[in-house]
């Protein structure tokens, strides 16, 4: 692996965490009934997500553009590989990060609902207080949580199959769209637009995942 193939890696993990953390903000919204101001939160987070998504499209187009003059695209398919491994890393270092960030994020909730100041609650939260309770908040999902599926109102199995498909869309609509074109250089502007056209499918399906899931 070189460094862009590690720096791509890298851009695609934070994508794909910040993607999972999502219901952690969830999370905490409901648990401290302040729903719109989590969302307001999150969008911090999802600012360098967007901005981590957009350095990364052109990292790798440029990759693809340069395998394709250098005489073939055979050697991506292992770079896409890579790219996928970190995309599922992400999700589940995401998922075992949940319980410890909707704790984070709670706190983070009340703490900018009396101050109203993202500068002063990023200074509390690099702060002595912050980080104790920063170190005080990290826990592991606890096997409980596996036995509340069984649960009468617990989520059903479709819905999180649904919840599985829709973010395994997500997940390949761009790789899928570029390898397509770089496996065919002649129509590989189509392929690279039809990543909106999977993503269209992904998203309806989000909406009503959630909204089962709200239920």
């Amino acid at each position: 692996m070189d460094a862009q193939l590690a720096a791509l890696c890298a851009l695609t993990f934070v994508i794909h965490l910040i993607g999972t953390l999502a219901y952690a903000v969830r999370i905490a919204g409901v648990r401290t009934r302040r729903i719109a101001v989590s969302f307001a939160l999150f969008n911090v987070l999802a600012l360098v997500s967007r901005t981590s998504n957009s350095f990364q499209g052109p990292f790798l187009a440029k990759r693809i553009e340069l395998a394709l003059h250098g005489g073939g695209a055979a050697h991506l398919l292992a770079d896409f590989r890579w790219l996928l491994a970190s995309a599922t890393a992400a999700t589940v270092v995401g998922a075992l990060a949940v319980p410890t960030f909707q704790r984070l994020f709670s706190r983070a909730v009340l703490h900018f609902q009396a101050h109203r100041s993202i500068p002063k609650l990023l200074l509390h939260g690099l702060g002595r207080e912050g980080r104790a309770y920063a170190r005080g908040a990290v826990t592991l999902p606890a096997a409980t949580h596996l036995k509340d599926l069984k649960r009468e109102r617990a989520l059903s199995a479709p819905v999180i199959g649904l919840n599985v498909g829709v973010q395994a869309l997500a997940t390949v609509a761009v790789f899928a769209s570029l390898y397509a074109g770089a496996l065919e250089p002649a129509y590989r502007v189509t392929a690279a637009s039809l990543a909106s056209v999977i993503s269209g499918v992904a998203t309806p399906c989000c909406s009503c995942s959630s909204t089962r899931t709200c239920r």
